[in-house]
């Protein structure tokens, strides 16, 4: 199997490779060349398209497909892909999403909905969040409509039909056993902001940090999660956290 693939080299430029892999493992690795801006970068991606289509006969679709070629100047090449969709990976987490309960939970809010898709996809900033749901092939929100709908998700309320949503799906009950745990993330700035505060670390850093409470059932299934002040002490929120459970 081949295989083109672009990396980042040391220098800062992309390189674009085409990988022949075997069933065995060993891979045979050509390289096409290093570009330092897109347009070098797609000339490179079309002569590695070219060089594995070697050898590859072309379909014969009739004179209409023929002509159309020609109308469009592609002279017989390849067609380009204008652009793509994973469908089957967002089919998968959209299904998955609305299995466990979250679509009747969110109110069936689709802003709610690209959100949590996009950031499993790709772990990343609210903005950047819109760029992994263009990049799916999708439609995404402007980031004005993102901002309006989260203070709303912020609310209590809002975690608490998510935290129902899945203890309906792990089948609670009230002799279930469920298990506590709590970490803690650190931020990289020196001042807080009376979220963010220095507290007890188990790596012992003096950087602002937040306090994470996680409550899951006895498969570790996660059933709801909870932030709190840095400086907050551990008592205190496992008191919260039986009051809400």
């Amino acid at each position: 199997m081949a295989y083109v693939r672009t990396v980042k080299t040391a220098s800062g430029a992309r390189a674009v490779q085409i990988v022949h892999s075997s069933r065995r493992g060993s891979r045979d690795i050509e390289h096409i060349g290093s570009a330092h801006d897109d347009a070098a970068l797609e000339a490179l991606k079309a002569v590695a398209r070219q060089r594995l289509a070697v050898g590859q006969p072309e379909l014969d679709f009739g004179p209409d497909f023929a002509a159309l070629q020609a109308g469009s100047g592609a002279g017989g090449g390849p067609l380009a892909i204008t652009s793509s969709r994973m469908g089957y990976l967002w089919d998968a987490l959209g299904h998955a999403y609305q299995l466990l309960g979250f679509e009747e939970a969110a109110g069936g809010d689709e802003v709610f909905r690209l959100l949590v898709l996009a950031r499993i996809v790709e772990p990343t900033s609210k903005l950047d969040s819109l760029r992994v749901v263009e990049e799916a092939g999708f439609d995404p929100p402007a980031y004005a409509t993102l901002k309006r709908r989260l203070p709303a998700f912020a609310k209590e309320s809002w975690r608490q039909k998510l935290a129902a949503a899945c203890a309906r799906t792990a089948d609670l009950g009230p002799a279930s056993l469920v298990l506590y745990d709590l970490s803690t993330l650190y931020f990289a700035t020196d001042a807080g902001d009376g979220f963010r505060e220095p507290g007890l670390s188990k790596e012992r850093r003096l950087e602002p940090q937040i306090t994470i409470r996680l409550l899951t059932d006895a498969s570790g299934f996660p059933l709801m999660v909870n932030a709190f002040e840095g400086n907050r002490g551990e008592t205190t929120t496992s008191a919260s956290r039986s009051t809400r459970t």
